[in-house]
């Protein structure tokens, strides 16, 4: 409220979210994930009809109508192999931040394939390639592929648009974006400021249309 310039008496009403959504005594309702995820892709690029939310846990992605609603959704199965759970266990294998695992992908001179789907066998594979002397940067670009490649099918089984909005943590790793480019063949996806608190943005604004 402080950053918004606003007071308490601003606010009309606070809905939640995501998993957290039942965890604050003040939430007045609840927003659906899909729901919020469309809604908040919406209010941020309203020409879109394709938008991607890949947050720590789960990966899912919406087709849109004109006005932001859901018409059809896809969800990672709860598997970690397409989350952000994903590139941080792989960062550990590597012995790097997080932070680095997304430029350290841009430096990569190689294609290196990497076939484990699971987060288990694909940190041997990762050990593997160590082992074998593959650069940390090859690795890296391997681990954001495999992981983009789960993401890019999911969003397939609903039809991929032109315009594609990418909200969640993993929206601020510019190897996971560019491994996405890649794999949904565009040259451009649409990411807004604090792409983290995209779905919050959605359940804000579902909040307004039911007021």
């Amino acid at each position: 409220m402080q950053a918004a310039g606003i007071s308490r008496d601003d606010i009309a009403r606070i809905y939640g979210t995501g998993s957290g959504e039942n965890a604050v005594s003040i939430v007045a309702a609840t927003v659906n994930d899909i729901r919020a995820m469309a809604k908040g892709g919406h209010y941020y690029y309203p020409k879109a009809r394709t938008v991607v939310d890949v947050g720590a846990e789960e990966g899912r992605a919406a087709k849109l109508d004109a006005k932001g609603n859901p018409v059809d959704f896809a969800i990672n199965e709860k598997c970690a192999a397409g989350a952000g759970a994903f590139i941080e266990a792989m960062a550990w294998a590597l012995e790097v931040s997080i932070e680095e695992m997304g430029a350290l992908s841009l430096e990569a001179n190689n294609k290196i394939p990497m076939n484990a789907q699971c987060v288990v066998f694909a940190e041997s594979e990762v050990v593997g390639l160590i082992h074998s002397k593959t650069s940390k940067a090859d690795i890296s670009k391997a681990i954001h592929d495999s992981m983009a490649s789960r993401i890019a099918s999911m969003i397939r089984r609903i039809g991929v648009n032109a315009d594609v909005v990418m909200i969640g943590g993993v929206a601020c790793n510019p190897g996971f974006v560019a491994a996405m480019k890649r794999e949904l063949k565009i040259d451009n996806i649409y990411i807004p400021d604090d792409p983290e608190y995209g779905a919050a943005v959605g359940a804000a604004v579902a909040a307004a249309e039911e007021g």
